[in-house]
């Protein structure tokens, strides 16, 4: 039995990851910026990749529905299974759920996304400010949920690499094989 991931699931993983690391500073960064040209630009920027992180949770889940991924490694407390599989979980509805809050507060505040500029996203729901507004607190927490999972995940695996030993991590480095 193969111990590692695909390539593909690989590759979705550590695009999306690089992906979700760069737009969170991102988004911190502009929401405190005055109105300008520089800003609207940097908010075109953040739902640009905002939506390409959505359709690549697309891909990653259709890829994760035909490739089973490797068992687990061997020998981890059923606390630690059921810990891994609960933030995965979680961590895929954030990742669903962060873009859409954001897609959705963009709709009701009345500004189109416009997919690498050139490509109009159909708005999911009318103009309604207060909704918006709403909606923008609802985002700000999805992503600072996003973020603490993140850390759990990485923590957790680091801790699985330095401390434990184990493959954990290897398995989905592109660089590293497994140790036979």
């Amino acid at each position: 039995m193969n111990n590692r991931y695909t390539y593909p699931a690989i590759g979705l993983h550590w695009l999306m990851a690089l992906m979700i690391v760069l737009t969170w500073p991102l988004g911190l960064y502009m929401s405190d910026l005055p109105l300008s040209p520089y800003k609207l630009q940097l908010y075109a920027y953040h739902k640009w990749i905002g939506m390409v992180v959505l359709m690549l949770l697309i891909a990653r889940v259709l890829w994760r529905l035909t490739h089973r991924p490797p068992a687990l490694v061997a020998g981890l407390p059923r606390w630690q299974v059921v810990a891994a599989h609960s933030v995965h979980v979680a961590l895929y509805g954030l990742m669903l759920a962060v873009p859409l809050s954001g897609w959705l507060m963009s709709s009701a505040l009345g500004f189109q996304v416009v997919l690498f500029g050139v490509l109009p996203v159909p708005d999911l729901i009318s103009i309604n400010k207060p909704l918006g507004a709403t909606l923008k607190s609802v985002h700000e927490w999805l992503n600072y949920g996003l973020l603490s999972l993140l850390i759990i995940h990485v923590g957790a695996a680091l801790q699985h690499h330095f401390m434990l030993k184990d493959d954990t991590l290897r398995r989905m480095l592109p660089c590293l094989g497994v140790r036979k």
